[in-house]
């Protein structure tokens, strides 16, 4: 395997940082998580655009245009001759010393990219579907670090995973600060009711996922009611399919949520729709390397 670090490649046990990067001594930095199928790297733009976004809002200046940053990215895909693949983009704040002074992060940013193979979930769950619970950590105050700041700072989304895993379920529901329905650890989180599609709205401390925007945009192309809604617990609890969305998730269904089934019990039948529909799209919408 080899690493993207600051203009290079490196073999993978060569791929090293160091101690003193802002983005391992606190979580100073923004990330992308990309998906290639066929060779083509799908919503690449889109993925780069909200890089920029989330490294502007912490102030953090990224040395490359947006431009070079996927010819980088192609690069790295070429260099591990991979056909369908999970690429981690990262940005740190880059070297400094033990302060929180970014002003003395004197070697620019740490720029790498990783790709590889990954499997979020087993097979067998997007098959049968998922059984989830709400957990007592709630999801970070778009007051505190925004959740529309993909940061490398993920330690609110971890302990509600650990919370999830402690109680033997697969996926962590995380409310906002006023008790409404969030997102999940690492997804958004879409409801099916009378064939109309909810989700929680970006302002309700949820991510734009760029999955999530491709299935609102999915669903309104085949003239399904899609809405953005802020959603309790209560509705998800009656709703007639759920399901998660998320790069390295892609579509899994929900059905069971703190104890309730979901439906009839089974992935639902705009969820499959939907995660075809998807697919479809995943094959010919992408930047070919």
């Amino acid at each position: 395997m080899k690493i993207y670090i600051n203009g290079k490649f490196c073999e993978k046990e060569n791929a090293k940082v160091s101690v003193f990067d802002h983005g391992l001594l606190y979580g100073d930095g923004v990330f992308e998580g990309i998906r290639s199928y066929n060779r083509r790297v799908f919503k690449l733009k889109e993925h780069i655009d909200r890089l920029f976004e989330s490294a502007q809002s912490i102030i953090l200046k990224i040395p490359m245009s947006k431009e070079q940053i996927i010819k980088a990215t192609i690069d790295t895909l070429k260099a591990n001759k991979l056909d369908n693949a999970y690429i981690r983009l990262i940005v740190t704040r880059g070297e400094g010393d033990l302060g929180l002074d970014v002003g003395k992060c004197y070697k620019g940013a740490t720029i790498i990219i990783i790709a590889d193979r990954i499997a979020l979930y087993p097979e067998k769950l997007y098959r049968e579907g998922l059984t989830i619970v709400t957990v007592p950590t709630v999801r970070n105050l778009p007051e505190a670090l925004n959740p529309q700041i993909k940061s490398l700072n993920y330690l609110n989304n971890i302990l509600a995973k650990i919370e999830a895993s402690n109680a033997g379920y697969d996926e962590a529901i995380m409310l906002d600060s006023l008790g409404y329905v969030a997102e999940c650890t690492g997804d958004n989180i879409f409801v099916v009711k009378d064939g109309h599609l909810y989700t929680p709205p970006q302002c309700m401390g949820t991510l734009r996922g760029i999955t999530r925007d491709s299935i609102l945009e999915i669903a309104r192309k085949n003239k399904v009611g899609a809405h953005e809604h802020v959603i309790t617990r209560h509705e998800v609890y009656i709703s007639d399919e759920c399901f998660l969305t998320g790069t390295a998730a892609e579509i899994i269904p929900v059905v069971k949520v703190d104890g309730r089934i979901i439906g009839n019990g089974k992935p639902g039948k705009l969820t499959l729709s939907l995660t075809k529909k998807f697919k479809e799209l995943t094959l010919k919408d992408g930047v070919k390397y």
